[in-house]
């Protein structure tokens, strides 16, 4: 768990809240959208490569419907961890949502435009984690 400190509009420290780690997290969005029937899930480790994000969570779902069941389980099982969505991209299009957690960004693409971009061709350097393998602690199991 990390500790975050909240600040209000005046910019005075608010609270302090934990909340799983970003690995811990990319984790528990891997096995919402393997709950939710997606397919191709991958979680890649980013910390490497770029400071911007720690982990890419990729996922493919066969239609609309399922699509967006994945990117609303995925942003409802953080939201109960304490984590908390800062924009989300192609949600109305459906072909490429793009959910941005700050440290990990969801992708959840219907598989033409997956096949098209290629994130994990052009992001082959990075780890791919065991995440199937990787057990989470109950609380984390709680928010699925």
């Amino acid at each position: 768990m990390q500790s975050v400190e909240l600040e209000d509009l005046q910019g005075e420290t608010r609270s302090r809240i934990k909340i799983p780690s970003s690995l811990e997290r990319a984790i528990l969005c891997a096995k919402v959208a393997e709950q939710n029937k997606g397919r191709e899930i991958l979680v890649l480790d980013m910390r490497k490569i770029t400071t911007l994000y720690d982990f890419f969570v990729i996922s493919t779902g066969t239609s609309r419907r399922q699509i967006h069941a994945i990117a609303e389980q995925s942003d409802a099982a953080l939201t109960r961890v304490g984590d908390k969505r800062l924009s989300i991209e192609g949600y109305q299009a459906s072909k490429w949502v793009l959910q941005d957690f700050g440290d990990i960004i969801v992708h959840v693409f219907d598989k033409e435009t997956r096949a098209y971009y290629e994130l994990e061709e052009l992001w082959a350097n990075a780890p791919r984690i065991d995440w199937a393998n990787t057990p989470l602690g109950p609380k984390l199991l709680e928010a699925i």
